[in-house]
């Protein structure tokens, strides 16, 4: 078992762009992670090995987040091997765009399935067994605030996100534990790219006052911060899109 000073984080989704940039930024800062997926075990091995290679102390933790056995199973594994959890990173989710006249209502439920009702089961884990001193961090997005065309079941999924991380953070009154989200812009991770051209990305990196596309690096710097530092940011949906809104 992990010495019980070593903090520990569980992130949902750690074998994406964004969840394996947070992965390996907790990892420096000296946390033991549990590296979350829902279905490519061989990727979140290859994370784990890749980690202890380098010293650090990984477990691979698998599950549909919208599963609330598999989610439970998922913290008792992740409690069993470090002796708990301090930190949850939210990061799973799926996006599938349409214009809402024509989304496919089987893809809007897929969706709110994962991005909402697989947000609120991993944040009630949370809830009941983070360790005092730590923090819940889910995911949102800036297109909540940025209207674009095709994003509207997305968004919507995400104010969801970002009203019940809300709640939660007056919830947890008491406990010492923050919770806040992080509500990524363009960030250039393989689901972001696909199906679009480079006059696209072009026009989506002169929108940020920056004038690029943020890097999953970047946002992992958002997560870091509140996952550490950040002790006074409590009930807060933090933007990290480099000005576009």
């Amino acid at each position: 078992m992990t010495d019980t000073t070593t903090r520990v984080a569980l992130i949902t989704g750690a074998t994406g762009g964004i969840g394996r940039a947070v992965t390996d930024r907790l990892v420096r800062d000296g946390f033991a992670v549990a590296v979350h997926y829902a279905g490519n075990k061989a990727k979140a091995d290859e994370t784990v090995e890749a980690i202890r290679a380098a010293g650090g102390k990984a477990i691979a933790v698998g599950g549909d987040v919208a599963d609330e056995a598999a989610m439970a199973a998922a913290f008792d594994a992740t409690e069993a091997e470090f002796g708990g959890i301090d930190v949850l990173v939210n990061t799973a989710g799926i996006m599938l765009l349409a214009p809402i006249a024509t989304l496919n209502l089987d893809d809007l439920d897929r969706m709110h399935r994962t991005n909402i009702r697989g947000t609120f089961v991993v944040s009630q884990q949370a809830a009941r067994r983070i360790r005092r001193g730590g923090a819940i961090i889910n995911f949102s997005t800036s297109v909540t605030r940025l209207q674009f065309p095709t994003y509207g079941a997305y968004a919507a999924s995400k104010g969801a996100v970002e009203a019940m991380t809300l709640v939660l953070a007056r919830e947890m009154r008491g406990k010492d534990i923050t919770v806040n989200a992080v509500a990524p812009g363009p960030t250039a991770t393989p689901l972001f790219l696909e199906g679009k051209d480079e006059a696209a990305l072009d026009n989506l990196a002169k929108a940020a006052p920056l004038e690029r596309i943020g890097t999953p690096e970047d946002i992992a710097e958002a997560v870091a911060f509140l996952a550490g530092p950040a002790r006074w940011i409590n009930g807060q949906i933090l933007f990290a899109n480099g000005g576009i809104a």
